[in-house]
């Protein structure tokens, strides 16, 4: 990665946005973190900077943890957390051999499938992700998606509304599912290189962004009313979906 201070201002102020997109994504408005993981790759090479994001995950779950750690349902982190920590080994063993385009096409065209399922299950009365198999998919692809390229948010957000939670409940259930899952990312990056001094370092310039985000979160979400809340983090998985795809 060489040293983080080569790093124009520019750059530095591009970083502290995506900071700032993280922040408010956990706290307040699940899915528009997404859009800082591609404007992250501008700035540094795709996987390096899964190495620099994913603390930044963690210090936003902290945040958000912190603040909605009474609004958790937790029968819906226990249902599919095993199969996002499997999917995380099968994400760490398949690193290295799917290059990024292929994962970002791959990724961005099952999540739209998904979502578009979503909405036709939710029109028909169809009770599907109800159903254990879902859990499973859901899980395992989660896992694999987070751990290949922090990308989970949008199938998470697809599950939970599936499950219809109100607005603090959904970002409380996921703030739990996302501080515990990304954390046992953790050794898998250090062990592939991807945390190492430097991205530590550059997390450190990168926080004030993301704490002003995580306040700003925590605002918006008591000003959102729950059905504009929904719509929002549909439309945000449908656009970070052809991100990927295109």
């Amino acid at each position: 990665m060489g040293n983080i201070y080569n790093l124009n201002f520019f750059k530095i102020f591009l970083l502290e946005i995506n900071s700032f997109l993280i922040g408010i994504s956990k706290t307040g408005i699940p899915g528009l973190g997404i859009l800082a993981i591609p404007l992250t790759a501008i700035v540094l090479p795709p996987k390096i900077s899964t190495g620099v994001i994913l603390p930044m995950l963690i210090l936003g779950d902290i945040f958000a943890v912190s603040y909605y750690r009474k609004k958790a349902i937790w029968k819906y982190i226990f249902r599919l957390l095993p199969f996002a920590i499997l999917g995380v080994i099968i994400g760490y063993f398949l690193l290295g051999k799917i290059n990024d385009k292929m994962l970002g096409k791959f990724i961005g065209s099952v999540i739209l499938i998904i979502l578009l399922l979503n909405w036709y299950w939710n029109k028909k009365g169809i009770k599907i992700p109800e159903k254990f198999l879902f859990a499973v998919f859901m899980g395992i692809f989660a896992g694999i998606t987070t751990m290949m390229a922090n990308a989970a948010g949008p199938i998470l957000i697809i599950y939970l509304l599936s499950m219809k939670l109100p607005k603090t409940e959904f970002v409380g259930t996921g703030a739990w599912y996302f501080f515990i899952l990304n954390w046992i990312k953790v050794p898998f990056s250090v062990s592939l290189g991807l945390i190492n001094l430097y991205s530590l370092k550059l997390n450190l310039m990168l926080f004030p962004g993301l704490t002003l985000g995580a306040f700003g979160g925590i605002f918006f979400l008591k000003k959102i009313p729950q059905k504009i809340f929904n719509q929002v983090v549909q439309i945000l998985a449908g656009i970070s979906s052809l991100k990927l795809i295109f």
